[in-house]
C-alpha cells in the first residue's frame, strides 16, 4: 500500500502528471512485489475503458463544445438577462441563470466555465462589476455543470458503482435547485451591501417574453399526453409535440426554447425508454448539430473541425487518466489496500453520518490534487463498501462524491475551472483563488444539505421508480 499511495504522491510532487503518476506507481509496484506480470497493466489499462457507459464521455464533450460554437451561449445568456437581469446584482443573477440552462447540454464544469464564462466575465466588466466578482460567481456557478443532467462524473461513477446512470441524473435535478437558490442568494446579499442596482431595465414585454418560452417548453410533454389522449401512440405523440414546437420556434423566433428543450429531450427520451444514458449523449450531439446547422444555420465546417478536434484532445486525456487510474485502483483493491483502508474508516466510526462528515473532509483534499474522473476511479473501490455496509444509498453518496470533486475544481494546485478561469480573466491563480475564496461558503452549505438530507437527493429518482 505504501509504495503504491507513496510513489503515486512523490511523482505527484516533482510535478508529474497525474495519469502518468498513477501509471508509474502501478508500474513501480508490480516491479518491487513481483504479484503480477508486467502484461497486466496493459491488460488492466483496455478493461479500463473497454466499457459501453464511457462512451458517453466523447459525445458529451462534443455536444458541449458544439453548443458553443453554434452560438447557443450568446442566446441563452440573452435569455437570462431578459429573465433575471432587471434583478439588483443583475448580471450576476444572470450568470447563475445561464450555468443552469448550459449545464443541461454540457455535463461539464471546465466546458460551463470556458464556454459561458467568457461571455459573462467580459459582460460584467462592462457593467462596472469587479473582475474579481465576476470570476468568483462565474466559478461557483460553474459547478453546476456535472450535478444538473446530464452529467459526464455520473456516468464513470455509475459505471463502477454499478448504480443507474439514469438515477444520479434525476438524482442532481433537486440538488441542482437548492445550488442555484443558494447562489442567487450570495448575489443578492452582494448586491445589497453594495448598494448594486439593476444592469437591464425591467420590461413586462422582455419578462413576459422569457416566460412564454418557459411555458412553452413546460407545454411540450403537456403536449404529449394530450395527443395520447387522442389515440396517438406515445413515440407518435412526442414526435408531433415536438414538430409543433419546432414549427412554432421557426415562426416566433423564441430565443432560448431549443436550448431549454436539451435537458427535457435527454431526461424524457431516458424516462420512455427511447435510449440509455450512454445514447442520451449521442442524442445530445445530434440536437446540437440540428441548433448549429438546420436552426440558427450558425455552424461553419471550420468551427465543427474545430468542435471536433478539440473533443478528440480532451476525451483522449480523459481515457488516459481512466487507463491509469483503473490500473491503481485494481492493485489497491488485490493488494488489499483498499480493504484495509475501509477497515481502518470502518474501526474509526460506525456511524454513517459521521462517516459521511469524514467521506467530505477526504474527497474535498482529494479534489484539491487530482482530476475529477482520477478521483472517483480511485475512490469509489474504497469508499463503496463502506457506503453499502453503513446502511447509505449509492446513488445519494454518488452526489456527494460529484459535488465535493467539482468545489476541488476551484481549488490551486490542480482546479482546473480555477486555471480556465485565470486565463479567460487575465488574473493571476493567486488572485483568482481570493475572488473564489467567498463562493466556498455557499457551496459547502449547499455540500452539507446535500449530504445529511439525502431526500434532496433520493426522492425524484424515487418517484420515476429508480431509487431503492
Amino acid at each position: 500500500m505504501w509504495i503504491l499511495i507513496g510513489g503515486f504522491l512523490g511523482l505527484m510532487l516533482i510535478g508529474v502528471p497525474v495519469a502518468l503518476a498513477l501509471a508509474g506507481a502501478s508500474l513501480l509496484y508490480i516491479l518491487v512485489t513481483g504479484t503480477a506480470p508486467d502484461v497486466v497493466i496493459a491488460q488492466r489499462m483496455i478493461a479500463g475503458v473497454e466499457s459501453f457507459p464511457l462512451l458517453a464521455v466523447p459525445f458529451f464533450i462534443l455536444a458541449g463544445n458544439l453548443m458553443n460554437i453554434a452560438g447557443v451561449t450568446g442566446r441563452i445568456y440573452a435569455f437570462a438577462v431578459a429573465l433575471v437581469g432587471w434583478m439588483r446584482g443583475g448580471l450576476g443573477q444572470v450568470n447563475i441563470v445561464g450555468s443552469v440552462i448550459f449545464s443541461g447540454m454540457s455535463g461539464t464544469a471546465i466546458a460551463d466555465a470556458a464556454g459561458l464564462g467568457t461571455i459573462e466575465i467580459k459582460a460584467m466588466k462592462d457593467h462596472g462589476y469587479s473582475t474579481e466578482f465576476a470570476v468568483g460567481v462565474t466559478a461557483a456557478s460553474a459547478t453546476l455543470g456535472p450535478i444538473i443532467p446530464p452529467s459526464l462524473p455520473f456516468v464513470i461513477y455509475g459505471m463502477l458503482a454499478n448504480v443507474s446512470i439514469g438515477a444520479l441524473f434525476l438524482g442532481g435535478v433537486v440538488p441542482g435547485v437548492v445550488m442555484t437558490l443558494m447562489m442567487m442568494a450570495t448575489v443578492a446579499y452582494f448586491a445589497h451591501r453594495n448598494g448594486w442596482g439593476s444592469d437591464a431595465k425591467f420590461s413586462w414585454r422582455r419578462l413576459g417574453a422569457a416566460a412564454v418560452e418557459i411555458l412553452v417548453v413546460a407545454a411540450f410533454p403537456l403536449g404529449v399526453y394530450l395527443f395520447t389522449l387522442l389515440g396517438l401512440t406515445t413515440n407518435q405523440a412526442v414526435l408531433l409535440a415536438l414538430a409543433v414546437l419546432l414549427a412554432a420556434d421557426w415562426y416566433f423566433d423564441f430565443s432560448a426554447v431549443m436550448a431549454l428543450m436539451a435537458p427535457v429531450i435527454l431526461i424524457g427520451g431516458m424516462t420512455l425508454g427511447w435510449f440509455t444514458p450512454t445514447e442520451a449523449a449521442v442524442a445530445a450531439v445530434i440536437w446540437s448539430l440540428f441548433l448549429g446547422l438546420v436552426r440558427y444555420r450558425s455552424m461553419t465546417l471550420k468551427g465543427l473541425a474545430k468542435a471536433t478536434f478539440d473533443t478528440i484532445e480532451t476525451t483522449a486525456s480523459v481515457l488516459f487518466i481512466v487507463t491509469a487510474a483503473s490500473i491503481f485502483a485494481w492493485l489497491l483493491t488485490a493488494s488489499q489496500a483498499a480493504q484495509m483502508l475501509s477497515e481502518a474508516i470502518l474501526g474509526f466510526t460506525q456511524n454513517k453520518w459521521v462517516f459521511l462528515l469524514l467521506a467530505n473532509l477526504l474527497i474535498l483534499f482529494v479534489g484539491c490534487f487530482i482530476d475529477t474522473i482520477a478521483a472517483i476511479t480511485i475512490l469509489v473501490p474504497i469508499l463503496l463498501p463502506i457506503v453499502l455496509k453503513l446502511g447509505i444509498d449509492p446513488i445519494h453518496f454518488g452526489l456527494v462524491m460529484t459535488l465535493n470533486l467539482m468545489i476541488g475544481l476551484l481549488h490551486p494546485p490542480l482546479g482546473m475551472v480555477l486555471f480556465v478561469l485565470a486565463r479567460v480573466a487575465k488574473l493571476s491563480v493567486e488572485r483568482t483563488t481570493m475572488a473564489i475564496l467567498p463562493w466556498m461558503v455557499p457551496l459547502l452549505l449547499a455540500l452539507a444539505a446535500i449530504t445529511y438530507i439525502p431526500e434532496l437527493t433520493l426522492w425524484l429518482p424515487r418517484l420515476a421508480g429508480l431509487g431503492r
